[in-house]
């Protein structure tokens, strides 16, 4: 079998972190994107593709805290989907372009203290701002300028938006005294205060005729208002704290019905049920209450939703939840379409799953494994943990089916099932203590092994029937006492005789796989092993450390074979690539590093992280990786090493056929068209000789061949004739250079070198001048100002 290619470099295919900490998320008219709201930024998720395409604002997550970023504190986007106003933490207003995602203008907001809410017309041409100051103002969206301060409203602005009814427009707002105010924007007058909610105002939305205004709070009722008139209509009890509310069109039908709702007002609500309910606010009736909602409840007893929207031209809902993920569900079949992880904390173990790998795993500070689907970036959260899922493990010979090891002391089994994500088919309490690694038999799904903080390793029998196991617990074949501390990490060799367990006691051990017998310990490290890995060839196996090193270890006498240094913080995992030829590892400096095992040598260094790398998974044939980090960020890389070669292999090709033209060109005396290459070419050597030639022709075309090169150019032959000017038998064609550079330096288009000032100092001080009196005191001046000045003022 010939050797494999050895690789040399992978690149960032592409990446998946935070997008939604909280905050506002608005749909676009479209329905293709979302604008979702994260610290210093608002990121634009594609629907489509799951992937984040745009972003405006500070592009790396902050942190809350962070004192230096300019968080945003809320932003709204124009009815016509043209411009973004976002209201920041230093009292900035800043305008944004919605399709380049440029900012086109910045302002002061005015207001004495936080804003809160931000509401714009159908036009674009009035903006709205609810501060924390009891006072909404309107502004001049031409002009930047506030044009009205309406007052009316206590405390904190909750809610605010505009009512466009032919020439007429009415702005609502509502803050903590719950009554709800319009004011006609023309005369700042107040034409409206509805009074009958008895909690916070939290959501108010106007029928498609424009007659009504439903308002929603979390007293737990929607009230029915006349606008005209501000007659309280309806009041209907929900027995739910609502947050948010949605119109939904004047006719509608609703899953499992036979008929269509017309003639009414219907409406959607949202709130701590977590489940989408929809009414008929105009003769009092809950029509429908969704049976599959994936929300769920906060465990502090708040509110599980905290958007509700809808889009007309998707036909679909998105339920945002507290745990900033957003659910796409279908109006018609009330079905989940998509579901989008908005941030998913410290990502701690990832793995391919499925037999073309068409999904990955990945397990966080939460007791859902989030299930991504690649295709799409779709994902679905897969439950039934109760504590944080630390570690993953997949079944080599059947990757539909992989198994996850949590805080709560169990292990469970889950085999992939098409959009559904996944089921449990085995489980059990396995431990005493958190479980901490997972391995599977290698050769086939014959048994599982775990390891815990309890520092037990345990061997579990698996049914031949695996998939068509009814979630029972599973046997135990064996189990010991494996280490003095924590065990990290199992790997299993690749005929399944051998297991091998990394721990905190910095060691690792390797065991019978058949009843856990004692086989070795391997020690040399200075502190913990993290996690260790069999060559898929060698008789070797790889540990690595937080001693900051990677060991290789035979498997005959135990002994170190290699020690891989280069990494300056904890190497968290490892794995062999180019059967058993190359190592990639990942560290807790967020670094990856490609090795070639047989020179010790790193040969790349991988650089998309900004945290502790705790998972790192490779695809079957080894070339892609997929990263994830304690920064909520995880990498997809792909292998690029035969693109660079092809792409240098072609620039080779293209510098050997510019070196022959620039050879043609100096045998037939062509120096001007010879000097632009020879720059390109980077040849200063040939640049002086051509240089030199052409002035012993009387310079003919020299000056203007020069004045013709691009900024670079010109700076490229400054720095040249910086070092040409230290040499006597050089300097002459340095200064000839500068004096036709003269007037661009003297102008501020073309700043010289320091090194070239510096270097002409010496020449004018002994009288070896060769240039115009112009250029010794524009040179001097210089000199003067940068050098002589401060030396002269010391002493």
């Amino acid at each position: 079998m010939p050797s494999p290619k050895l690789k040399e470099l992978f690149e960032a295919e592409f990446s998946l972190k935070s997008f939604y900490t909280g905050g506002d998320v608005v749909w676009s008219k479209d329905g293709a994107t979302f604008l979702c709201h994260c610290g210093g930024s608002v990121q634009f998720l594609d629907v489509e593709s799951g992937k984040v395409n745009g972003i405006i604002g500070d592009e790396e997550v902050p942190a809350e805290d962070n004192a230096d970023v300019d968080l945003i504190l809320t932003f709204t986007l124009s009815p016509d989907n043209e411009q973004i106003v976002s209201a920041h933490k230093s009292g900035l207003f800043k305008l944004w372009n919605y399709e380049d995602k440029t900012m086109v203008k910045h302002w002061r907001s005015v207001h004495k203290g936080p804003v809160a809410k931000l509401a714009i017309t159908n036009d674009g041409l009035i903006l709205a701002s609810g501060g924390s100051d009891s006072s909404v103002r309107l502004w001049d969206m031409k002009y930047h300028a506030c044009t009205k301060n309406l007052t009316g409203i206590k405390g904190v602005c909750s809610v605010l938006k505009f009512l466009e009814k032919g020439n007429s427009i009415l702005l609502f707002g509502s803050g903590d005294d719950a009554i709800i105010k319009a004011w006609d924007i023309e005369s700042g007058v107040e034409k409206l205060s509805l009074t009958g909610h008895y909690s916070t105002v939290t959501d108010i939305v106007f029928s498609n005729t424009h007659r009504h205004v439903v308002s929603c709070s979390r007293d737990k009722v929607i009230i029915l208002w006349n606008i005209k008139s501000g007659e309280q209509l309806k009041v209907i009890p929900t027995y739910e704290s609502l947050e948010s509310l949605v119109i939904l069109p004047d006719s509608i039908t609703l899953p499992d019905a036979d008929i269509k709702y017309q003639d009414g007002i219907y409406v959607a609500t949202g709130g701590d049920r977590g489940v989408i309910r929809v009414w008929d606010v105009l003769n009092p009736k809950e029509l429908y209450i969704q049976s599959n909602s994936l929300v769920k409840k906060s465990e502090e007893g708040g509110l599980a939703l905290r958007k509700l929207l809808f889009s007309t031209a998707a036909s679909s809902f998105a339920l945002v939840s507290y745990d900033h993920n957003i659910f796409v569900h279908s109006i018609d079949t009330f079905v989940c379409t998509n579901q989008f992880v908005g941030y998913s904390d410290e990502v701690l173990d990832l793995a391919y799953i499925g037999e073309d790998e068409t999904h990955i795993a990945v397990a966080t500070n939460s007791p859902d494994i989030k299930l991504y689907t690649l295709s799409s970036m779709s994902c679905s959260l897969i439950t039934g943990h109760t504590g944080f899922v630390v570690t993953l493990a997949v079944a080599p010979q059947k990757p539909n089916i992989f198994a996850s090891a949590s805080k709560d002391n169990s292990v469970r089994i889950w085999a992939l099932c098409g959009k559904a994500g996944a089921t449990c088919i085995a489980s059990g309490m396995f431990h005493n203590a958190s479980a901490c690694g997972l391995a599977f038999s290698q050769g086939s799904v014959s048994f599982l092994l775990s390891g815990a903080e309890d520092n037990i390793l345990k061997l579990w029998k698996l049914p031949k029937n695996l998939e068509e196991h009814d979630g029972s617990s599973l046997m135990m074949k064996a189990s010991c006492m494996a280490h003095d501390k924590d065990v990290n990490a199992i790997a299993v060799s690749p005929n399944d005789k051998m297991v091998a367990t990394a721990s905190l006691d910095k060691t690792a051990k390797l065991w019978n796989a058949k009843d856990l017998a004692p086989l070795g310990t391997l020690r040399g490290h200075r502190r913990g092993v993290w996690s260790l890995v069999f060559s898929p060839v060698d008789q070797v196996v790889m540990t690595c450390s937080a001693d900051t090193t990677i060991k290789i270890w035979s498997l005959g006498d135990l002994s170190c074979l290699k020690t891989l240094e280069g990494h300056e913080s904890s190497v968290m995992k490892c794995a062999f690539l180019s059967r058993g030829l190359q190592v990639v590892s990942a560290s807790g400096d967020g670094l990856i590093k490609l090795w070639t095992v047989k020179t010790s040598e790193c040969v790349a260094s991988l650089d998309a992280h900004i945290g502790k790398i705790w998972a790192l998974a490779v695809s079957k044939d080894a070339c892609r990786l997929v990263t994830g980090c304690s920064a909520s960020k995880i990498v997809f890389w792909k292998d690029v090493t035969e693109e660079k070669q092809l792409e240098e292999a072609k620039r080779r090709q293209e510098n050997a056929l510019k070196e022959q033209e620039l050879f043609n060109l100096m045998e037939s005396e062509d120096f001007l068209s010879a000097l632009k290459l020879a720059l390109t070419l980077d040849r200063p050597a040939t640049v002086l000789n051509i240089i030199k030639s052409v002035m012993k022709r009387g310079n003919e075309g020299l000056s203007q061949t020069i004045l013709l090169l691009d900024q670079e150019e010109k700076q490229t032959i400054l720095k040249c004739a910086s070092h040409w000017n230290m040499n006597s038998k050089t300097s002459y064609a340095a200064q000839y250079l500068v004096s036709v550079l003269l007037d661009e330096i003297a102008l501020g288009k073309l700043k010289p070198p320091t090194s070239l000032i510096e270097s002409m100092i010496p020449y004018t001080e002994k009288h070896f001048n060769r240039l115009t009196q112009l250029m010794q005191d524009l040179y001097l001046l210089a000199y003067t100002k940068t050098v002589m000045k401060p030396a002269l003022a010391d002493t």
